[in-house]
């Protein structure tokens, strides 16, 4: 197993610009296109009938807790049974699993439209429907994720992985107010009926792709331990592992802010549903931005989840403390940007990190921490937002990122022998605070002869090449005390890359002219 500073930190290596013309790089596949196009139908009706079935219920009962419990029997099979999903995920093939699970949502959905329309319809049949798609779910998500590099290729995934992100926001955007339409026009039936012709699309679409192009993975075969031995995998991985626990953090009040919303929406700015759904178009229209920027990211790195939930923390933190309805707008584009931001990014770095026979156990762990920590954060946000606020409800869902990005900071940073040093002037990069080697953190001399600092790790190009100056060997005088260094050699070591550059031309012309003089 590689050392966790290897694992953790990969080396840079820079990467060409990225062309608009790459920001859809994966549609270029076929068998890519044919699956993003059954993403776009599935997710987008499918919020058409979360929406109906949540409204259904509410018109049948008149009871707000029986669309708590639809929700919950909905999401409780994934939090149970998640991970064995994970496992029969990497049994079988994906594209076969993925068919099963549409046509049993199909299924579901068609039943629910005929008993609607027919007038049948009782909310025992909806809580049983809610129950039957969980289970479902339970499968089909680690499938659809482990799915996405054998469809698309590993040469593609990362820009894969942002347009799946992008179809799921538009989906969530476009989806609840399709269906709030469709209610007031024709009724709860007919979204159920629709989102069962998506879902038999779908199986169409999967069954056109040409399976020769495919990249499937090595189904293992059936044995005792395979999810014991999945944790264990990601245990001993430190990139997934970090990704993992980060996610729970951020998950945990960082990304659920819709109790928050509907907080803002009726006691700080009494804006009613139509200001609502305002609010929720804002936040969905920065995660479109952020999924499609995400599209031409190149590298990634675990710094770069730290900071992106540092950000996005502070961002939440920020937007607590506005009380004009255009810049909390404003703000909430930016707070959904990062968002997305990060989402895509964390989803990326386990992807890419994990071995192709483990990955629907590593995707199922990490959906599993992912809802449970968001079912988590309904309860825990909603009664901060009840109790204190909503003022004091969005500050808190900054706590989460915050604290995350400083634990899981701190954590590797230690594990690195890192320590953060401020440079207000001769920046070698574009930043002020930098992340050194230990033993560089205080000072820029050079070390002594047959000593090397630690592996430069979590820094800015500028600074690389800094660090790589100090690698230097010194001049064979014996002199390692610094206040017995000659004071020009002194000089030299506290120079910026640039001054010292200059330096050292200047000091090869000087010795070119002597030779010129003597000769």
């Amino acid at each position: 197993m590689k050392s966790t500073s290897q694992a953790t930190y990969p080396s840079h290596t820079p990467a060409a610009a990225v062309r608009w013309a790459d920001t859809f790089a994966s549609l270029r596949v076929r068998n890519y296109r044919l699956y993003v196009t059954s993403q776009v139908l599935t997710n987008t009706c499918g919020w058409m009938q979360r929406v109906a079935q949540d409204w259904l219920v509410l018109s049948l009962t008149g009871n707000v807790a029986w669309v708590g419990l639809t929700v919950t029997l909905q999401l409780a099979p994934m939090l149970v049974f998640g991970l064995w999903g994970g496992v029969i995920a990497d049994r079988f093939d994906k594209r076969k699993l993925l068919m099963v699970t549409q046509s049993l949502f199909a299924c579901s959905a068609l039943t629910l439209g005929v008993l609607t329309l027919t007038g049948a319809i009782r909310p025992w049949h909806i809580l049983v429907s809610a129950t039957f798609l969980g289970l479902a779910t339970v499968v089909d998500n680690p499938a659809r994720q482990a799915f996405v590099p054998e469809v698309a290729g590993h040469q593609h995934l990362r820009n894969a992985i942002s347009i799946n992100s992008t179809v799921f926001q538009l989906g969530a955007l476009v989806g609840p107010a399709l269906a709030g339409a469709g209610i007031a026009l024709v009724g709860e039936g007919w979204a159920f009926v629709v989102n069962s012709a998506a879902g038999i699309t779908a199986v169409g679409l999967l069954l056109m792709m040409r399976a020769a192009e495919l990249s499937p993975a090595p189904a293992i075969a059936r044995g005792r331990g395979q999810l014991r031995e999945g944790l264990r995998y990601v245990g001993g991985k430190p990139e997934i592992l970090w990704s993992v626990v980060l996610v729970g953090f951020v998950a945990v009040t960082g990304i659920n802010l819709a109790t928050v919303l509907a907080a803002y929406a009726d006691d700080v700015f009494d804006i009613g549903s139509g200001g609502y759904g305002l609010l929720n178009s804002c936040l969905a229209t920065g995660a479109v931005i952020g999924a499609l920027a995400s599209t031409r990211r190149r590298t990634l790195r675990l710094r770069t989840l730290v900071y992106t939930a540092g950000v996005l923390g502070l961002l939440q933190v920020i937007t607590g403390l506005i009380g004009s309805l255009v810049a909390f707008s404003v703000l909430l584009v930016a707070v959904g940007a990062a968002s997305l931001l990060y989402l895509t990014g964390g989803n990326t770095m386990v992807q890419t990190a994990v071995a192709t026979t483990m990955r629907g156990r590593v995707m199922a762990l990490y959906i599993l921490v992912l809802f449970g920590a968001q079912a988590a954060s309904g309860t825990l946000i909603g009664w901060i937002a009840h109790t204190h606020g909503a003022h004091v409800a969005m500050m808190a869902s900054g706590c989460g990122p915050l604290l995350g990005a400083l634990i899981v900071g701190t954590v590797l940073a230690r594990r690195g022998r890192l320590a953060p040093r401020v440079i207000l002037r001769d920046r070698p990069g574009r930043g002020v605070v930098y992340v050194l080697p230990r033993s560089h953190a205080t000072t820029t001399r050079r070390p002594a002869t047959g000593s090397a600092p630690a592996r430069p790790v979590l820094l800015s190009r500028g600074l690389r090449a800094e660090v790589g100056r100090l690698r230097e060997p010194r001049p064979a005088d014996g002199c390692t005390d610094p206040r017995r260094e000659p004071p020009r050699r002194r000089r030299t070591g506290q120079r910026d890359v640039r001054a010292a550059r200059r330096t050292g031309r200047a000091r090869v012309r000087a010795a070119a002219v002597r030779a010129h003089r003597r000769g």
